[in-house]
């Protein structure tokens, strides 16, 4: 009898397409199209990447002051990541099809650098990426979790294990460290712990919050970003229990919308009540949420401005002037048939100084640098700043080359 993920006695040990995962062997299309295209003449870097740090968590609670909280994150079995870490509703790796999601933590890596090191190093060398900005992943719905003190806790010792065990040992991968933006307080306490430590761009809010962006009790968050240079990011999250999207029966259409939409409420209040006039230094970038919502928020803002500029009166100049100076990630960018929406798209972003490359990997829907190396209406500067340059840019990058590129280099 063969069996299939859907079958009752289905396990995933006996899948070979799992047993033998390996990142590298995934990804050898993505490496045959790194060299055709030449890539090693590319500064390539993925400002949104993720890693499953939920597998770490062991390790990640060593961090943890709250010995009662650590106590419960080492709980048998799940029942002690449920109670820290909020858990996602839906199917991403299609009921089994996606089989990274299920492979991931069966590969084989030597026993140094860290397992997540090796993992990241494989798909960024397949790739031809220089060097990567990672996130979490289950931790990216963290601000869901009713009890504050557990966002808190679980933030801190995330980064802290994030730091000294990823960031310090690998000058390559780099990250925008979580904020607990529902406890503020905390939350500049981070930014004042974090800001200097080595491989750290930025800082994260995440999708979900309890308090809107121009909430008051945030604005000391925002000076002392400010004040330390750092960018913010906003990395969308659904969340299908969310009022908003739970009239949605299917994953495909929670994750179209979830995504795009957590992100247009807050760059909405983020406009309207004049964050950009207020904090003039603060650059913010806008992550996993595609490209299509910007250009109609643009207009629907802009539109509504026009009409009613007494209801923002901080602003100055249209919504969309300011949206046009923010930074987006690219993933999942709309590769839609008509191409000249998608033209139309990067004029009025500002693509060429204000788009940034993103894979999403490991997640199901990822964008390979071809997405946008193959972009027909984009000349070779604009390719090489939206791979590369912009990043450098927006984080002070000291570039780090991949070492396989630095070999074909010298093989001419």
């Amino acid at each position: 009898m063969t069996l299939t993920p859907n079958s009752p006695n289905y396990s995933s040990d006996t899948d070979p397409a799992i047993k033998e995962f390996n990142t590298t062997k995934l990804l050898k299309n993505a490496r045959k199209q790194a060299e055709d295209r030449n890539y090693k003449d590319f500064f390539i870097c993925d400002v949104d990447s993720h890693h499953y740090e939920t597998e770490a968590l062991p390790e990640i609670l060593q961090y943890m002051d709250d010995p009662v909280l650590r106590h419960l994150g080492m709980s048998a079995g799940n029942v002690g990541r449920a109670g820290l870490i909020p858990q996602a509703i839906g199917s991403q790796d299609m009921a089994g099809r996606v089989t990274r999601y299920a492979g991931r933590n069966k590969e084989v890596v030597p026993e140094k650098p860290h397992r997540d090191i090796t993992l990241t190093r494989r798909w960024m060398d397949a790739m031809g990426v220089d060097m990567a900005c990672l996130f979490p992943t289950p931790m990216l719905l963290l601000a869901t979790h009713p009890q504050p003190e557990v966002e808190v806790a679980m933030a801190r010792a995330y980064n802290r294990w994030l730091c000294e065990r990823i960031l310090e040992e690998d000058k390559r991968i780099v990250s925008m460290v979580y904020l607990p933006m529902n406890e503020p307080h905390e939350a500049e306490k981070m930014i004042d712990e974090f800001a200097e430590r080595k491989g750290v761009v930025g800082f994260l809010s995440t999708g979900y919050l309890k308090r809107p962006v121009h909430d008051n009790v945030n604005m000391r968050i925002y000076a002392k970003l400010e004040e330390h240079g750092m960018p913010l990011g906003f990395h969308a999250a659904y969340h299908w229990a969310d009022s908003s999207l739970a009239q949605l029966n299917k994953f495909i259409s929670v994750h179209a919308l979830g995504f795009s939409f957590c992100n247009i409420i807050h760059m909405t209040n983020w406009v309207l009540n004049g964050m950009p006039e207020r904090f003039p230094k603060l650059k913010t970038m806008w992550i996993e949420s595609g490209l299509a919502w910007i250009p109609f928020l643009m207009q629907r803002l802009d539109n509504e401005y026009m009409m009613r500029t007494s209801d923002a009166p901080l602003l100055k100049k249209k919504p969309s002037d300011y949206m046009r100076e923010m930074f987006y990630s690219s993933q999942p960018i709309e590769l839609v048939d008509n191409k000249e929406a998608l033209e139309v798209t990067f004029k009025m972003i500002n693509a060429e100084s204000q788009l940034l490359y993103s894979s999403d990997y490991p997640h199901w829907d990822m964008d390979l640098p071809s997405t946008i190396y193959d972009i027909p209406f984009l000349g070779e500067k604009a390719k090489r700043d939206i791979l590369g340059g912009n990043a450098q840019k927006l984080f002070n990058l000291d570039p780090v080359m991949s070492d396989w590129k630095l070999e074909a280099r010298k093989a001419g």
